[in-house]
């Protein structure tokens, strides 16, 4: 199940408002022009902005998510309609023959188990033609990032647009590495209503997801640095072998 970030229809509305700042996907629109990509995967989509600016810029894109509210906003937005949605994870994509498969925005960590990072792995490569490439990135777990993920440090007020003030921030809920789980709260100052998701991530070793990559049939090529993000994540770059 995606978290309620992701799948409430209340919340799903607030995710790209709450972070508008989508830096983050300048890397990998560089990497899309990069490689050549024609068609691209997006594995975990979410809203949609990452797919809707590919298509924008006349890339073939299928952006599949398992949240349909998330869907739904993406949808909505300028370009949509030239992507293919698909509601489900990885393993529901039908082969594709992407030049390119991309999980942005950390979502190869929300894999908690190894059978269930595997699946998903072999899944992208069943959906790449023979020498495409998956890029994504993961956080380096000795930053230890979410010891930055307080109340304090994370409090935010924003206006949201037929929503009204808007109150969030992050507690760390449990620790058991490589596992963190964590929540977010928000509250509309409209009327009070306060609403919560609840997360847990995996954080793994560099030298563990290569070995990972590897025994599904990839090859490393690059293990580079994110640019917007510098020295706290890996972005890995493997062609299917």
């Amino acid at each position: 199940m995606p978290d309620a970030l992701y799948a409430d229809p209340r919340l799903a509305p607030l995710y790209d408002p709450l972070d508008p700042d989508r830096s983050d996907l300048e890397p990998y629109l560089a990497m899309v022009e990069e490689f050549g990509a024609r068609r691209v995967l997006d594995v975990g989509c979410g809203t949609g902005t990452f797919a809707c600016l590919l298509a924008e810029r006349g890339h073939e894109v299928v952006g599949v998510d398992p949240a349909a509210a998330s869907l739904k906003v993406a949808a909505a937005k300028p370009f949509a309609d030239r992507v293919r949605w698909l509601l489900g994870d990885a393993t529901t994509v039908p082969r594709v023959d992407a030049d390119l498969a991309t999980m942005t925005a950390n979502v190869a960590q929300v894999f908690l188990t190894e059978d269930a990072w595997r699946e998903t792995l072999l899944a992208i490569h069943a959906a790449l033609r023979p020498g495409g490439r998956l890029v994504f990135e993961t956080r380096d777990p000795a930053r230890r990032a979410w010891e930055n993920w307080t109340p304090e440090r994370t409090l935010d007020q924003a206006h949201v647009p037929g929503v009204g003030g808007v109150r969030s921030w992050c507690e760390v809920l449990d620790v058991a590495e490589p596992l963190v789980s964590f929540r977010w709260t928000y509250v509309l100052d409209a009327d009070g209503t306060t609403l919560t998701s609840d997360s847990t991530l995996r954080f793994r070793e560099r030298a563990e997801v290569e070995e990972s990559l590897r025994a599904t049939g990839y090859r490393v090529d690059d293990v580079r640095d994110a640019p917007d993000r510098p020295g706290r994540e890996f972005v890995f770059v493997a062609t299917r072998a």
